[in-house]
């Protein structure tokens, strides 16, 4: 069986072993025939416009149509579909004729089909037209790759004949044979495989480079050079003949990239279309498009065997068309299972010349959105049946916010869609705030009309003690954030300089032990000089709770400080010296209590009181340390 390799793709034009003039040989035959038996032509046939004056022994010998219809007329009308038309029926009358007609890949398709019509079989003459052509197909084209391709080709005009006859059916199935067979032997031989995605991997979809790695193999060049309806029988032909999904998603991804994806097609089709050219084009391609959402791997192989860019692509392009609801359900589905593999830079985002409002309401992430709540609820349905861990659900939580972080810097973006954005996943499926923080930050820097309370509500999303030591540090510097926040992550700071400490101490202590104990010199008693490092501070939920209550006490006791300050008048108040932030004596006067209605003075605070201010003073100026220490940190 000869395989696809080493050729050119074979030329579905005419036979270049057929005779260029059918008629002149059939119209020379008759009259030889006319000689040879004494008889002139006694049969008329019209087939396809043209009329055939014609003998009737020739005919009823090979013939069981004519053999029953010349019972009682000696004119026949052939039917309007018969198979191939007068090209085809002068081929056959050549062999009713006794000529020795040649069959090739070109024309045994017609000829098979027409036999069949007229019931040339061996019940009316032996080796009739239908055992020969049979014999041709299963010893010559089926064990040929090109044979093979041009029989196929040529059996599209004669459909459904060449379908109820088998004739395409089993040229998918030697095609299909044939191309497992060519995926094999360069495994066998190199030990590699025959087709390779690493270079799509990790990058964005472009057409000609897809392009370019499908043209390496001959043989899938031809096989997505077939008519749609051809291709999705060959696709599930090399399934069930047991081709692996690793070779042959990759087929489908090269037939939807140059038939659905690709410009210059959709182009073409537009140029060549006799009449509406866009419209034509589009129910062209939207016919693929849905059979191709098909013809895609199931769930637990689409991720490994196509590139997790092309789903975007044919997501993206999906958009522009309108296709059939249940195509669109499933092509959503096959990218909610591949989900986690995708990377933010996947998802689709709306171009700027086609932008018309804010992005948030642009379909392209209102698709995004409405998958990865479809992802969410789906992990969180496995995960509460406890068959699954939610792992994969925080990498794409990680991809969504850096994803909304692209999407906060739109300046129409209104708050209250924003927020929706960030609740399309719980917070607590976040395992790491990072993103969630630069997104917000984003959006506050874009939207510096946001009052104080907006601010604070968008900062709520955020945990402190879930951000990365560096973004806490950039959060302390950040003017955009609220001082509960920033007090938040002060305090976390504390318990990373804690947990650092201990962890170098344990260290040390260890390499030292070793050390000594290969000298002999370390006893049980010795002391460490590191023993009064301070111990390992973990943050639980009770102690961040807590940490979070008394912080909101504190930001209460601060307001209402500034409100007493800003109720001052003119009267002299007891003054008390304070260490201002670059460390120099500042001098404050306070009404005493009384004074002024409705304002709290200095000397009604308590003890608890005065100790919160001297909290909240060496707190500023912490900040003002940090701020001036690391002015040139994370800061955005």
């Amino acid at each position: 069986m000869e395989s696809p390799k080493g050729r050119t793709s074979p030329l579905m034009g005419s036979s270049p072993y057929s005779s260029p003039n059918i008629a002149l040989l059939l119209r020379r035959r008759i009259l030889s025939w006319t000689r040879e038996t004494k008889l002139e032509p006694s049969i008329s046939v019209h087939v396809g416009g043209k009329i055939f004056e014609l003998h009737k022994a020739p005919l009823i010998s090979k013939c069981g149509y004519f053999n029953k219809a010349l019972q009682n007329s000696s004119e026949i009308e052939l039917p309007e579909y018969f198979p191939g038309g007068s090209e085809s029926f002068e081929m056959v009358m050549l062999f009713t004729y006794d000529f020795p007609l040649t069959i090739d890949p070109f024309n045994v398709s017609a000829l098979r089909c027409v036999a069949d019509f007229l019931e040339m079989t061996e019940e009316y003459h032996p080796l009739n037209l239908v055992e020969r052509s049979d014999l041709y197909l299963n010893q010559v084209v089926f064990q040929n790759w090109d044979d093979t391709l041009i029989v196929l080709q040529k059996c599209i005009p004669l459909i459904p004949v060449s379908e109820e006859l088998l004739i395409v059916s089993r040229c998918v199935e030697s095609l299909a044979f044939m191309a497992c067979m060519e995926i094999l032997e360069p495994e066998r031989k190199t030990n590699r495989p025959a087709l390779s995605m690493q270079g799509l991997t990790g990058r964005n979809w472009n057409c000609e480079i897809v392009k370019e790695i499908a043209g390496q193999d001959l043989w899938i060049k031809d096989l997505i050079a077939l008519p749609f309806e051809f291709f999705k029988q060959i696709i599930g032909s090399l399934r069930r003949q047991g081709m692996r999904e690793k070779y042959v998603g990759p087929v489908v991804m090269f037939y939807a990239n140059k038939w659905v994806l690709s410009k210059k097609t959709h182009k073409f089709w537009e140029e060549t279309s006799e009449e509406n050219g866009m419209e034509d084009a589009n129910t062209k391609v939207i016919t693929i498009l849905e059979g191709i959402i098909d013809l895609l791997p199931l769930e637990e192989k689409a991720g490994t065997a196509i590139p997790v860019a092309f789903y975007f692509a044919l997501l993206l392009r999906s958009l522009s068309l309108n296709i059939r609801e249940d195509s669109k359900i499933k092509l959503h589905e096959k990218l909610v299972s591949i989900l986690h593999l995708a990377r933010h830079s996947d998802f689709l985002l709306p171009e700027k010349r086609n932008r018309s409002g804010s992005v948030g309401s642009s379909l392209e992430v209102e698709t995004m959105e409405r998958i990865v709540k479809m992802y969410v609820a789906g992990k969180r349905k496995i995960g509460s049946k406890g068959q699954t861990p939610l792992r994969d659900l925080s990498v794409v939580a990680d991809s969504w916010d850096q994803y909304i972080t692209e999407i906060a810097s739109d300046p129409s973006l209104g708050i209250e869609r924003f927020v929706q954005l960030i609740e399309v996943i719980p917070t607590v499926d976040r395992e790491t705030h990072d993103h969630l923080y630069e997104a917000i930050t984003t959006y506050l820097l874009e939207h510096s009309g946001l009052s104080s309370e907006q601010k604070t509500s968008l900062c709520n999303y955020i945990e402190c003690r879930k951000l990365s030591h560096e973004t806490c540090v950039h959060a302390v510097q950040n003017d955009q954030m609220p001082l509960r926040l920033i007090v938040q992550a002060l305090f976390l700071q504390q318990l990373h300089t804690h947990q650092a400490l201990k962890d170098c101490s344990d260290s040390f202590r260890y390499m030292q032990s070793s050390e000594l104990a290969v000298t002999g010199t370390l006893t049980p008693n010795s002391a460490s000089p590191y023993d009064g490092c301070p111990p390992s501070t973990s943050l639980s939920n009770k102690e961040y709770e807590s940490t979070s209550f008394r912080i909101q006490a504190l930001e209460k006791e601060i307001i209402s400080l500034k409100k007493s300050l800003q109720c001052e008048n003119s009267a002299k108040v007891p003054s008390f010296r304070v260490m201002g932030l670059d460390g120099s004596n500042t001098s404050k006067r306070r009404k005493p209590l009384g004074q002024v209605k409705g304002c709290v003075g200095f000397g009604s605070m308590t003890w608890g009181s005065q100790r919160c201010a001297g909290r909240i003073l060496k707190l500023f100026r912490r900040i003002g340390l940090l701020r001036k220490g690391k002015g040139k940190g994370m800061r955005k």
